[in-house]
């Protein structure tokens, strides 16, 4: 059977601005507990701490960026059971955006699932664990890879319909993706 391809993604460049806020969303409760249950001192002391040494900043987001996109991978990889050489990744230097892609289609849960992994692991587990213990330097990581997730909440919205077993085929240079769907046959009414 024929299969026809739904279109379920946008420009990097979109993806880049409405994903800042797609990001924003879920770091803004987070921030105002922070501050609630540590004080407004130890929110910006901890501001301070990650944002005021530069060189050290800019280490953490550069490994950062790396580790999310292996994350992407990894994911795709063990959940969707692809092979290493089904996975691409580098970066669009026009809107400067690093990338993770399939070459191979997958079910949706094994998408969504390596689509929302550096969130977890690079955003929210920081979050939750600076939250939990005062630490401003690890709340600071935890805002700024929950930001750098944005687009990837992006594409979790963009597919929130999708049935969970439906293949998806990643868009290779777009955020999103093409969800695999069988064609009605040439006798079909529909």
């Amino acid at each position: 059977m024929a299969q026809v391809k739904q279109d379920l993604s946008i420009s990097m460049a979109q993806a880049n601005a409405a994903g800042l806020f797609m990001g924003l969303l879920p770091t803004l409760p987070f921030m105002l507990a922070y501050g609630l249950i540590w004080g407004g001192d130890h929110f910006f002391a901890g501001f301070d701490q990650f944002f005021g040494r530069f060189w050290l900043f800019l280490l953490v987001f550069l490994v950062g960026i790396v580790i999310h996109e292996a994350l992407h991978g990894l994911t795709w990889m063990i959940a969707g059971r692809k092979p290493l050489s089904a996975m691409k990744f580098g970066v669009q230097w026009k809107v400067l955006t690093p990338y993770a892609h399939s070459t191979e289609p997958m079910p949706a849960w094994a998408y969504r699932l390596g689509t929302i992994m550096p969130g977890l692991v690079l955003g929210f587990l920081p979050l939750l664990i600076g939250l939990i213990g005062g630490s401003g330097w690890v709340f600071f990581v935890g805002v700024v890879f929950t930001l750098a997730a944005g687009g990837d909440f992006l594409i979790l919205w963009l597919i929130r319909r999708v049935d969970r077993q439906a293949l998806i085929e990643d868009h290779p240079t777009r955020a999103g993706c093409y969800v695999l769907l069988d064609a009605p046959a040439a006798d079909d009414p529909n």
